[in-house]
């Protein structure tokens, strides 16, 4: 008995000792990256931890990484995979069904309809136009149409993409994500004569959450505005947020659908289902119901901020830049293409669906 305890205490060590390089690592990148989101000259530019992570990560990855992936390659490939799919679920802490009720039918209608167009339009140029790779295009898709990185990291698990496709992806996020920020106060004050969003910073709000990318880059844009426009824009994204578990679920079934019509002989077919997806939603079923406290809920949040962080940072390390140039000019114009679709389609659907829930 004692041997086999010996044993077993030994081969946990083990194995949990060959993750901790790996995770300190990245757990010193998020550190460094959530201290620098902190600054207000970050904030203003809509640079969230995350972004800041991967962004960090890749210089790493492409300098010194190289010498320290033997010892820290276990751990950093369980803080990409494993402490994605926790962070995902606790980012339900940061959302509530109640959120929901504040913008309304018609906000649940244009983020839906919003997500749905720039999904599909993704698809339809990145496969057919730029001859993109699948699991390309739907990671653009993905952090085009619904909440950047966080649903660019959240998606990759489903597709199975390698690390340069999704750091592509991200990139896209943060290139258009930023031009958005300086992009909308001008839009908004070009509204207030053409009144094609109505006249309230409220409504120009509502555009915001359901078309800019990031959450970190709606509040830079919704605060650029004021703090009514901030706060609407905030709840629709949220909302849109919230249409990450059910995209995940829907784009699994897709998925193995099509491979099982790719021949008779393919046993591979069946449902990959993203289990975090459902736990997401329960996760904000059960914030929902006010059970924990306020300060639980913030720590719980900085945690999961931590977590998130630690998985973009990992992506950044195992990602080669000679990868992203192969990838060449077409990821980017794809993701031009859909960043045109958001601000003109966004405002026809955001002007259609208020007129008709008026």
């Amino acid at each position: 008995m004692s041997s086999l305890s010996t044993s077993n205490t030994t081969s946990f060590s083990d194995r949990y000792g060959r993750l901790l390089p790996g995770l300190l690592l990245s757990g010193a990148i998020a550190w460094g990256a959530i201290q620098l989101g902190k600054l207000e000259w970050m904030q203003s530019h809509g640079m969230s931890a995350l972004t800041l992570a991967i962004m960090l990560g890749i210089a790493l990855g492409n300098s010194v990484y190289g010498r320290l992936a033997p010892a820290c390659g276990a751990g950093v490939t369980f803080s990409k995979q494993t402490l994605l799919r926790l962070g995902i679920i606790l980012y339900g802490f940061r959302l509530t069904f109640q959120d929901i009720g504040q913008v309304g039918l018609a906000g649940i209608v244009i983020d839906a309809l919003v997500l749905a167009s720039t999904f599909g339009l993704a698809m339809f140029l990145g496969t057919k136009v730029f001859k993109l790779e699948r699991n390309s295009a739907i990671l653009i898709g993905a952090g085009s149409s619904i909440c950047g990185a966080a649903a660019v990291m959240a998606t990759e698990p489903v597709v199975k993409g390698r690390s340069e496709d999704v750091t592509v992806a991200v990139s896209t996020v943060v290139v258009f994500g930023t031009i958005a920020i300086f992009l909308y106060p001008v839009l908004y004050q070009l509204n207030l004569g053409w009144q094609v969003l109505g006249a309230t910073p409220a409504a120009f709000g509502v555009y915001i959450g359901s078309t800019v990318h990031e959450v970190a880059q709606v509040v830079a844009a919704g605060k650029s505005i004021g703090q009514e426009a901030a706060n609407a824009a905030v709840i629709a994204k949220m909302v849109r947020v919230m249409m990450l578990a059910p995209f995940l679920v829907i784009l699994s079934a897709v998925l193995a659908r099509g491979k099982a019509k790719v021949g008779s002989h393919d046993k591979a077919t069946k449902l990959a289902i993203p289990w975090f997806a459902f736990i997401f939603i329960a996760v904000v079923a059960f914030n929902s119901l006010g059970l924990l406290p306020a300060g639980t809920v913030a720590t719980i949040t900085e945690l999961d901020t931590v977590l998130l962080a630690m998985a973009m940072a990992a992506l950044g390390l195992t990602t080669h830049m000679s990868a992203i140039r192969r990838a060449g000019i077409k990821p980017l114009l794809l993701a031009g293409l859909l960043f045109c679709w958001l601000i003109a389609g966004g405002a026809a659907i955001n002007h259609v669906v208020a007129k008709l829930f008026a």
